[in-house]
């Protein structure tokens, strides 16, 4: 899709260096200086997700947990062979990769915020059954611990003890005084393995031992004394079994790694993916990078873009200077765009700007540009920038850009971005321009989106005539006569060459000698940029006196919001005041409801059941809403339809006994007495509807076989706490003297809100937990008084 000829020209391979230069191993930079623009729109999405989430948990201040490591991939290679085994340095190479696959798993694996990289395959997983070994057998140095096994600790020991007992006995020789004399020093050194003493060469004879070496200057032999050799001879043997326990060992180890190797070679690339990503995500929130949009319908649109090594390089000097934006949008309407303006003023930075962020974003990385950008989906990234001038195959600057742009129409097509500097330049002004609006008419007809630089004014007035063609210049102060480096869409720019000419030192009297050959057309077309300048300034008015009438609008919408805000709160404490005075009318009416109780169990039973009904229905009576208030006795008459509270059902009236406040009624078959507050005037056979927060009190009294069973699981506290008052109350009105409450274990909060419930409710003379058939802790037993 992108030649590597195009990157290079785009200094592409300058950003994936920087990218680079936060990998943690080699083989994860050369895996990024790879990185090529995708033709693929899910490989590009997935990227940015991926890298999006690493970006999150970086803010979190979580970073991943991977540790410099090396390439194993040889490694797995080389111990793939049955009996191959590895050495120290070489399995010493597989410690921080297994290290930073284990910290990776335990740290990304409970995460539920990054469903992109859960989706890696394969997902990095712990290899700690040959981590371990290996971290308790190797040093960082390669050197085999003794804690590699218990073998190797004994044999160690014991040639450290065995070591100790022959410098002692070696010391011990050289101290003696018929040996000292034959001495021609009394060090104690290790020659070919074995322990030595320096004796003089003229006295070998004098000392039983062995010689093993001799000194270059001839005079000293190095002699083993003979009544060590037995002990020398244990020690060697030692160190043969010493030897051999290594091997042993990493025979093991590399017996492990074979049976795993090809798990652990596939989670070794899922690590250096990760470290990629890692890079591109420092890379992108070093420098405050966003992804943008990607579509597939030809369109163009940066915001706020910046050069990405400009920002670099930046911030390798300190550079505190704001780099100028780049705003430009090409799309169905405008396919083509010709940048002009003075030279040094940014217009091939432009030019660059946007290849290389193009390029960034097809490779699946964030770009220095506004979230709000948006990039098209790609067959080609064609660019003519740069001098070509080659000597070697006989090309002029002009043939070379003539030749370049002849490969360019050869691969363009409507899914083309195609970058042209300096277009028409290098022979005859005329002809060049008139090749150069030949060229921008060809690139037009075949749908490529082409940005093109330039000087010619012939092109810049044949874009401003063409359909679908726009100019755009680089700023320029005419006071200071400096560059701005800030496009303008829709305006083009003045080379102001004489300008710059005399900046760099050209002579006055030659600058007036051009200005008088420039002449009128000079001045023509100046007066046109003058007045493209006035136009464009008229709009920026406009649009500052929009957006102040847009922020005035935007202050309104906050005022109704805070006004709303403050009717939700109103709401909300008229609400709480209103349950308030509903908690404390049934605090009340249970206040009254116990007296009624400790005059039940001490006066006739019948008359506090009245009471208790009479009371309940008054309270219902309490919470009726509007319209089901109870009606007056003069308001009834034999024959008038009625609601019952109690039965939720309609009834006839049959007679009103206004001295009691009471009215005989009909429901069906059954004929009852009814309080006046017990009624509703309606004609209506739905049952009212509960209303919430308000407990539904039923004093019906029950029959001596009534169930002595509540079950409370499943509900909150405070509701099974009503329920379980309301279901005491109805058990001495039964007369019964034992209840069974059923809350089940659960957490234990239910089980200890009823069991302290019923320690201060002055009904309950005891309980207890249950006894295996009665359910054990699930159920607690009340005697009532």
């Amino acid at each position: 899709m992108i030649s590597h000829t195009t990157l290079c020209r785009l200094e592409f391979n300058k950003v994936l260096q920087s990218i680079a230069s936060h990998a943690r191993s080699d083989i994860t930079a050369h895996s990024i200086m790879a990185m090529q623009p995708s033709r693929q729109p899910q490989e590009i999405l997935t990227s940015w997700q991926r890298i999006e989430e690493i970006r999150d948990l970086l803010r979190q201040r979580i970073c991943l947990r991977i540790s410099r490591f090396s390439d194993i991939r040889p490694l797995l290679e080389a111990v793939r062979p049955s009996g191959a085994i590895l050495s120290p340095f070489e399995l010493l190479e597989f410690i921080p990769v297994l290290g930073s696959l284990a910290e990776l798993a335990r740290q990304l694996a409970p995460r539920e915020d990054i469903p992109a990289l859960k989706l890696l395959s394969p997902f990095p997983v712990a290899f700690n059954d040959i981590l371990e070994p290996l971290a308790a057998t190797l040093d960082d140095e390669g050197n085999i611990l003794d804690s590699a096994s218990q073998e190797l600790s004994r044999i160690r020991k014991a040639k450290r003890t065995l070591a100790a007992r022959v410098r002692k006995k070696l010391e011990e020789f050289v101290r003696r005084h018929e040996t000292a004399i034959f001495l021609q020093d009394d060090f104690i050194t290790i020659r070919s393995g074995r322990w030595v003493i320096p004796v003089r060469m003229d006295s070998k004879g004098m000392v039983p031992g062995v010689v093993h070496d001799v000194s270059s200057s001839g005079e000293t032999a190095f002699m083993e004394p003979l009544e060590i050799i037995p002990f020398v001879n244990e020690l060697e043997n030692l160190s043969a079994e010493e030897k051999a326990e290594e091997i042993r060992i990493l025979r093991r180890l590399s017996v492990w790694i074979r049976e795993d190797a090809e798990q652990i070679g596939a989670c070794f690339k899922s690590l250096i993916e990760l470290d990629r990503l890692d890079s591109v995500a420092a890379f992108a929130e070093k420098f405050s990078m966003a992804v943008p949009e990607l579509n597939q319908n030809g369109s163009l649109r940066l915001l706020s873009a910046r050069h990405p090594l400009l920002l670099v390089m930046r911030e390798q000097q300190q550079d505190t200077t704001p780099i100028v934006p780049l705003d430009l949008e090409l799309g169905s309407e405008t396919r083509v765009l010709t940048i002009s303006g003075p030279n040094a003023g940014g217009k091939t930075i432009a030019l660059k700007t946007v290849g290389l962020i193009t390029a960034m974003a097809l490779s699946g990385m964030p770009v220095p540009a506004s979230p709000s950008s948006s990039i098209p989906l790609l067959d080609a990234l064609l660019v003519d920038i740069g001098d070509d001038q080659s000597i070697e195959q006989s090309l002029s600057t002009f043939s070379a850009h003539v030749a370049a742009i002849a490969g360019i129409l050869g691969q363009t097509g409507s899914r083309s971005l195609v970058l042209l500097d300096e277009l028409g330049t290098g022979t005859e002004p005329l002809q060049g321009a008139a090749i150069g609006c030949a060229v921008l008419h060809e690139l037009q007809s075949r749908g490529a989106l082409v940005l093109a630089t330039t000087h010619l004014t012939e092109i810049v007035g044949f874009v401003q005539r063409s359909q679908g063609m726009q100019n755009a210049g680089m700023e320029f102060d005419s006071a200071t006569w400096t560059p701005l480096y800030r496009l303008v869409m829709g305006e083009p720019g003045q080379s102001h060459a004489l300008e710059t000419a005399r900046r760099y030192g050209l002579p006055e009297s030659v600058l007036q000698f051009a200005r008088n050959l420039l002449g009128d057309a000079g001045t023509a077309f100046a007066g046109i940029i003058d007045e493209l300048r006035q136009k464009r300034n008229a709009l920026a008015d406009e649009l500052d006196r929009q957006q102040q009438e847009r922020q005035r609008l935007d202050g309104l919408a906050m005022a109704l919001k805070q006004q709303e805000a403050d009717l939700v709160r109103l709401r909300q404490e008229t609400i709480e005041k209103a349950r308030q005075d509903a908690r404390d009318t049934i605090t009340a009416a249970r206040r009254e409801m116990n007296q009624l109780l400790e005059q039940f169990k001490q006066d006739r039973r019948k008359e506090t059941e009245v009471k208790f009904r009479q009371k309940a229905e008054e309270l219902e009576a309490s919470f009726a809403p509007t319209g089901q208030q109870p009606p007056s006795a003069d308001a009834l008459q034999p024959g008038s339809i009625v609601q019952v509270r109690s039965l939720g059902r309609e009834a006839t009236v049959i007679s009103i006994d206004q001295a009691r406040h009471k009215v005989r009624v009909r429901a069906g078959s059954i004929e009852m007495e009814v309080p006046l507050h017990g009624l509703i005037i309606g004609t209506t056979t739905a049952a009212p509807k509960p209303r919430k927060n308000v407990p539904e009190i039923n004093m019906k009294r029950q029959t001596e076989e009534a169930a002595n069973d509540l079950n409370l699981i499943g509900k909150r506290v405070e509701e099974a706490l009503i329920e379980l008052e309301g279901f005491i109350d109805q058990a001495i009105l039964a007369g019964q003297r034992e209840i069974r409450i059923v809350h089940g274990i659960g957490t234990g909060t239910l089980q200890r809100a009823v069991r302290e419930f019923l320690g201060r409710h002055p009904q309950v003379a005891a309980f207890r937990p249950g006894e295996p058939h009665e359910g054990r802790d699930g159920v607690t037993i009340a005697e009532l008084a």
